[in-house]
């Protein structure tokens, strides 16, 4: 009989083998995926929108890929920065995944891109386990979530390469004790740096895309004690492959963390092309079945079912 544990085994080596072709795909482009992952409310669509806007005044082209269950709502502030900038609506899954994300990226994501930020589904479960092919994980909390939460969602912060502390702005009015939050996050992921950020105030401004930028150029990535190997015990070679209707060209290795450059080139798996205008400013395409894609004046946000 086939054992719940042996189904999360087999989907978790699917998602390897598929993070593993997007990450050598997007490394070969010159572009490296940072996946930013917290709780709803924590303060990560302004502090990226900040962040976005930044990258956009030094001229470093980046995009950003929000997830949501639903509504726009977060395509439209991130659109702002005026960087590409794509929706993806789940209905209803908890958390993105690498043959997902793939899909996605194809046909949308710029040539030139140097940095991809994932915002992910707000989630601090379903999206720990699962590698979207990322050089940096940013976990990011608020100052209101309580200096308890890295003990509450260990992997999540055990497996962050950067942790991201936001809202500083009113951290004496809630009480945030920062030593104590610190002291938690090493007792999870013993070395890993963390920031304070307020995109309010402007504390940390520029910190985060710094990071990203030196880990897109090959600077050292904090590896967690923490591995994988309860989730991910092979190479992506071994692991099922990714969906036939991609061709990638190349795979993914971790050890404990991830110490990569990233990047992505799709082929193929999308048949159906056909579009249609709209009253208005929305023009709609759709490359696969069940997408959807629309970009509207003045601000140009693409948008797609999973």
């Amino acid at each position: 009989m086939c054992r719940v544990v042996d189904l999360q085994q087999a989907v978790l080596a699917k998602n390897d083998a598929c993070a593993h072709t997007l990450r050598e795909d997007l490394a070969a482009r010159g572009t490296a995926l940072v996946n930013l992952l917290s709780s709803p409310g924590s303060g990560k669509t302004a502090l990226l929108e900040r962040e976005l806007t930044l990258a956009r005044s030094r001229g470093i082209p980046v995009a950003a890929l929000t997830a949501d269950l639903a509504t726009e709502n977060d395509a439209v502030r991130l659109a702002r920065s005026g960087v590409p900038v794509k929706q993806v609506l789940t209905d209803g899954l908890c958390h993105l995944e690498a043959e997902m994300l793939g899909g996605h990226l194809h046909g949308w994501l710029p040539a030139d891109t140097r940095l991809l930020f994932i915002e992910n589904v707000g989630n601090l479960v379903c999206p720990a386990s699962y590698d979207l092919g990322e050089a940096l994980r940013i976990v990011l909390a608020s100052v209101t979530e309580g200096e308890d939460k890295p003990l509450k969602y260990p992997t999540a912060f055990g497996l962050a390469h950067l942790v991201v502390v936001t809202k500083m702005d009113i951290a004496e009015a809630v009480s945030f004790d920062e030593k104590e939050f610190r002291a938690n996050v090493e007792r999870i992921n013993p070395g890993v740096e963390v920031v304070l950020t307020s995109a309010r105030g402007g504390e940390g401004d520029g910190l985060m895309l710094d990071r990203a930028l030196a880990a897109r150029d090959g600077a050292p990535v904090h590896i967690p004690v923490m591995t994988r190997k309860s989730h991910h015990v092979h190479d992506a070679e071994d692991g099922q492959p990714c969906d036939e209707g991609h061709t990638h060209e190349a795979g993914h290795s971790h050890a404990a963390g991830h110490t990569h450059a990233a990047g992505h080139s799709h082929e193929a798996g999308h048949p159906h092309n056909e579009e249609h205008t709209h009253a208005g400013e929305h023009t709609h395409a759709h490359p696969a079945p069940g997408g959807h894609v629309h970009t509207a004046d003045p601000d140009t946000v693409a948008s797609s079912r999973s």
